[in-house]
């Protein structure tokens, strides 16, 4: 019998950033996977980041979590996305090489105090008087500990599927993890059933690759981390490229249906709506022609391509015979068919706001075992879960993230009090006031909690700390600061705008879409005040600086809404209430308070089917 203070299981996305973070610490962590050379390997597309995505991973960095890190030393192409829209949706992405990052990740892992790494699969979750009490593994161990994350991802009695043929499995070549689903509903969880997939694999020889669109990197890599310095020095940054599919494919894809696990009833759990397979685009869509692919690098040494856009789990020959119909790839090798994946998943109304089980004190969920659907969005749950075990070992208070807050606290929100019946993915417009909350803001909102729980380093909160102070001063200062009209004019008649009479402060000319605070900048260089110089030399900086200059009005506005959403959030709810003994409340209200037992009448007004008359009743029953 060993004793630690936290086990964390699965060692993908979510394990990592729990383990790390539990150790990081102080806590005394083993970390059980199956395979230690498996730690962070993608299963799916070689990429991290992406809509929404990237904002999770630049906020998970600032707390003090790994992807980030990982992903910058590891990265082959890095785009910001949505550029031509507002920075509000601009997120991160980049092209990993998929064999360096599960070495950097267990290098990562591997090198962190306080965590041990055992190999092994865990059977059974020990429990005694509702409070875990250790795991029970396949080779008859029995390890005591004081909290247990669980981060299982696809392994949950895991079955893939290509055509008729069914497979035992997480993940290609990969055993499934059984036992715990078991043991999780002989405790009295709920469980149930989703589905993802992935596309074919490629051989890069075999690709025509002068007839299909190339789609380069930026040119100035933007990282993810924090902690990555100016002069980083990224890996060889190589192309990705966009073909489409076509009628004929459509035609070809559509003869595999009666032997499509999908389509037969096979498969049972639902797969993920915003990232569905290439056959059902098709049937879905029925009235598009065409469909657009990407075909991406798996790394640097690789042969293999990865065709983003065509996950399927139809028989081999009909993906093969539908790829040769593809431009491009009318001669490609396929190496290996797409699949689907079933599993198992614990709706997430299970969980608090921490991660923690409602029904076993000490017990986390945190990834796809929450029914969330990519690597972010596990990694996200895995750092705030383990941060939280940790707290509670340690007898601190909890750690909750406001949706005000950042997109974690929004994720988080929405499965508690929304759960899910499908793959969860992150995107911009689930958060209500994502112009607070950029992708290049995540250090000033979050890093202060990074350094109280010891995660960051204090040089670099102090940077973050000061590049607050300067960007406050800066737009404090531009509010006074004025160009008179001889100076702007100019530059004003030059991009067809009209002139001003006499002076006009630069916070006010700054908020002209045609002007950027650069150009104002230039008009007269303020050689003599220090705030300016400083900026001008902090590109970080100025751009946040400029973001806020510009959309002034409606950052004010959202602050004023938060604000008014707080109130309800101090409005407590005693999780003893029982609301079946509460006269008035809808029949779907009851049930549904019942079932996640809101913390505040701000959680309560969240949860679907919670109406506003059931959110009055509520109120002056606690007022009373």
């Amino acid at each position: 019998m060993i004793n630690y203070d936290i086990v964390v299981v699965g060692g993908g996305h979510a394990g990592i950033e729990a383990s790390t973070s539990a150790a990081g610490m102080g806590c005394n962590v083993t970390l059980i996977t199956m395979d230690r050379y498996a730690t962070g390997r993608m299963s799916c597309n070689p990429a991290v980041g992406g809509t929404a995505k990237g904002h999770l991973v630049r906020e998970i960095d600032a707390l003090g979590g790994k992807m980030g890190i990982i992903a910058d030393r590891t990265g082959i192409q890095f785009r910001m996305l949505n550029k031509s829209k507002g920075p509000a949706v601009w997120s991160p992405r980049c092209q990993s090489d998929r064999k360096l990052y599960s070495e950097e990740a267990y290098r990562v892992v591997g090198n962190t105090l306080n965590l041990t790494i055992i190999e092994d699969s865990v059977i059974d979750i020990l429990v005694e008087n509702n409070r875990v009490s250790g795991v029970l593994t396949s080779k008859g161990i029995e390890l005591k500990c004081r909290a247990v994350i669980l981060s299982s991802g696809t392994f949950l009695n895991g079955l893939m599927h290509t055509g008729l043929k069914s497979t035992s499995g997480g993940r290609f070549g990969e055993k499934p993890s059984t036992g715990i689903t078991e043991s999780l509903i002989n405790l009295g969880f709920e469980s149930g059933r989703l589905k993802t997939g992935t596309p074919p694999r490629l051989s890069k020889n075999s690709i025509n690759w002068e007839v299909v669109e190339v789609q380069p990197g930026d040119e100035d890599p933007q990282p993810f981390s924090h902690r990555t310095g100016k002069d980083f020095p990224f890996l060889p940054q190589v192309p990705c490229h966009i073909t489409s599919t076509n009628e004929a494919v459509h035609k070809i894809l559509e003869k595999g249906f009666k032997d499509s696990p999908l389509f037969t009833g096979r498969i049972k759990g639902v797969g993920p709506r915003y990232c569905p397979s290439i056959e059902d685009k098709i049937v879905r869509f029925a009235e598009k022609k065409q469909h657009q692919l990407f075909l991406e690098p798996e790394g640097l040494d690789s042969d293999l391509i990865y065709l983003n856009g065509f996950s399927s789990s139809l028989p081999g020959d009909i993906q093969l015979e539908a790829i040769h119909k593809i431009k491009g790839l009318e001669n490609a090798e396929m190496i290996r068919p797409g699949y689907a994946v079933e599993y198992d998943f614990f709706p997430p109304h299970q969980v608090d706001l921490t991660l923690e089980t409602k029904l076993i004190q000490g017990l986390y969920f945190a990834g796809q075992i929450n029914g969330t659907s990519g690597y972010e969005e596990a990694a996200a749950q895995g750092i705030v879960a383990g941060i939280n075990a940790a707290l509670k070992i340690q007898g601190k208070p909890e750690f909750v993230l406001k949706r005000s807050e950042a997109y974690i606290g929004v994720l988080i929100d929405d499965l508690v009090n929304k759960s899910t019946e499908e793959p969860y993915r992150m995107f911009t417009s689930r958060a209500e006031h994502r112009l607070i909350l950029r992708q290049d803001n995540a250090d000033r909102r979050l890093m202060k909690y990074g350094y109280e729980f010891g995660l960051i380093g204090k040089d670099l909160f102090e940077e973050s700390q000061k590049r607050d102070r300067l960007i406050s001063e800066s737009i404090n200062l531009f509010e006074s600061l004025k160009l008179h009209a001889r100076d702007i004019n100019p530059l004003l008649k030059t991009r067809g705008l009209n002139g001003i009479d006499s002076t006009e402060s630069i916070s006010k000319l700054c908020k002209r879409p045609e002007l950027s605070l650069n150009d104002l900048l230039k008009v007269n260089g303020f050689g003599d005040n220090e705030i300016v110089q400083e900026l001008l030399s902090d590109t970080i900086s100025m751009n946040q600086v400029e973001i806020e200059l510009k959309y002034e009005g409606y950052l004010k506005r959202q602050q004023e809404i938060i604000l008014r959403m707080e109130r309800n959030e101090e409005v407590i709810i005693p999780l003893t209430l029982n609301y079946f003994n509460l006269n008035g409340l809808s029949t779907e209200g009851r049930e549904k308070l019942n079932r996640v037992k809101p913390r505040s009448i701000g959680q309560a007004s969240r949860i679907s089917g919670v109406t506003p008359s059931d959110i009055s009743i509520l109120l002056v029953y606690l007022k009373n």
